[in-house]
C-alpha cells in the first residue's frame, strides 16, 4: 500500500501546482481540426451549475479541478455537484432540479444516462437557459453545445491499437465497458462493433457495472474465470487497472495483455509498470475548461463551435514521455472538488 500510494504522489508531482495557460488547444471543432482558444474573462460573474455522475473515480476529479480552475480564469460563480455514481440518476436530476431553484444561469453536464434528463433540459432550452454536455454524451434536443470525445473513436483507437499489435491475426477479446446505458458506454459500443466488422476478433462480453473498484474488480474475475484464453482484455479504467494488477501477478494462469479504453493517472502509472499496455485519453480536465467556455461564450452571445473534442492521443510507455499529464490529472494535494453553488 506504502508503494503504490508513493507511485501515486510521484505522478501527480509532475502536473504544475499553479494553472498556467492551458490554450491554444489542438480540437476538433465540428469536425474541423484547429486550435482552441478561450475568452480571456467573463463579462460579468454568471452563476454555472455542473453535474458529474460521481467523485469515485479519479478520472472525474481532474474534470472537476478543471472546471473549478477555467471558472476561476474566466470570474464566474461555480457549483458542482456529484450524484455518487451511475446508479443514481434520480440523484442527478434532483441536483438539477436543486440548480434550477437557485436560478443558476446554464448548465454543464456529465450525464448519468444519455436521454434521462431530456425533459428537464428542453425546458431550460425554452427559458433560454444555456445547458452544455460535458465528456459523457447527452442525447437530447435542448442542448446547447458539447464538450466531449465521442468514445466510438476512443473504442476504435483502442482496438487499432490491439489489432497492430497482434500483426493481422485472429483476436479473442475481452470487453468490460462500464455503466449499462450510460451515454459513453453506448458510444463506445458502437465503435467497437464498428471497427470488428470483417476483422478476426471473437469478443467476449464481461458485463455492465458501475466504475468503482469492488463491481469492476468482480466482474475481471468473472471474465477472466469464463475465459481462460483471452489475448487481449479491453476495459473501462478501474477494470483494467485491477486486471493488469492481476494478470501481472499470476503471468502462469494468465496470458492476457490489457488495453483500457481511457486513461486515468491509476491506468498511466500501470502503463509505466507494464501491467496496462495503452490507453486512449481524450483529455478529460481540457474538456472541463472547454466546456465552462462554451458555458460563458453561450450566455454572452460569442458564438462557437457546436461539439468542440480534444484530439485523442493513444498513451504508451513510449508516447508519456512527451505527454502533458495536467490534461488528464490535478496537481499533487487535489482531489474531488464538491461545492454548492453560491446564492
Amino acid at each position: 500500500m506504502r508503494i503504490c500510494c508513493a507511485l501515486l504522489l510521484s505522478l501527480l508531482a509532475l502536473v504544475p501546482c499553479h494553472a498556467t495557460e492551458w490554450f491554444p488547444v489542438p480540437v476538433f471543432a465540428d469536425g474541423k481540426a484547429r486550435d482552441y482558444v478561450p475568452l480571456a474573462h467573463a463579462s460579468r460573474p454568471w452563476r454555472i451549475c455542473t453535474l458529474l455522475p460521481h467523485g469515485i473515480d479519479r478520472y472525474w476529479w481532474g474534470v472537476a479541478w478543471g472546471l473549478d480552475e477555467e471558472a476561476r480564469r474566466q470570474g464566474v460563480q461555480l457549483g458542482i455537484y456529484e450524484a455518487g455514481g451511475y446508479q443514481f440518476p434520480a440523484m442527478q436530476r434532483a441536483q438539477l432540479a436543486r440548480c434550477i431553484q437557485l436560478g443558476a444561469d446554464a448548465f454543464v453536464i456529465g450525464a448519468i444516462e444519455a436521454r434521462g434528463l431530456c425533459h428537464e433540459i428542453d425546458q431550460l432550452k425554452q427559458r433560454g437557459t444555456p445547458v452544455i454536455d460535458l465528456v459523457n454524451g447527452i442525447d437530447c434536443a435542448g442542448v446547447t453545445a458539447h464538450s466531449r470525445v465521442d468514445f466510438a473513436d476512443m473504442a476504435r483507437e483502442a482496438l487499432g491499437f490491439i489489432r497492430e499489435r497482434a500483426g493481422g491475426g485472429p483476436i479473442n477479446l475481452g470487453w468490460l465497458p462500464g455503466p449499462r446505458d450510460a451515454g459513453w458506454v453506448l458510444d463506445a459500443e458502437r465503435g467497437l462493433r464498428t471497427a470488428m466488422d470483417g476483422a478476426p476478433v471473437r469478443l467476449a462480453d464481461g458485463g455492465y457495472g458501475p466504475v468503482d473498484r469492488s463491481t469492476q474488480a468482480a466482474l475481471v474475475r468473472g471474465l477472466l474465470g469464463r475465459e481462460s484464453r483471452l489475448d487481449y482484455l479491453l476495459a473501462n479504467a478501474e477494470a483494467a487497472a485491477f486486471a493488469g494488477q492481476l494478470v501481472s501477478g499470476s503471468p502462469s494462469r494468465f496470458q492476457t495483455q490489457v488495453v483500457s479504453l481511457y486513461a486515468t493517472e491509476r491506468v498511466v502509472e500501470a502503463i509505466r509498470q507494464g501491467r496496462v499496455l495503452a490507453a486512449p485519453t481524450d483529455s478529460p480536465v481540457t474538456q472541463a475548461r472547454i466546456a465552462i467556455d462554451l458555458a460563458v461564450r453561450a450566455l454572452e452571445h460569442k458564438g462557437e463551435a457546436y461539439w468542440v473534442s480534444p484530439r485523442i492521443q493513444m498513451l504508451d510507455r513510449a508516447s508519456l514521455e512527451d505527454f502533458d499529464i495536467s490534461r488528464l490529472v490535478p496537481p499533487g494535494g487535489h482531489w474531488m472538488i464538491r461545492q454548492e453553488l453560491p446564492e
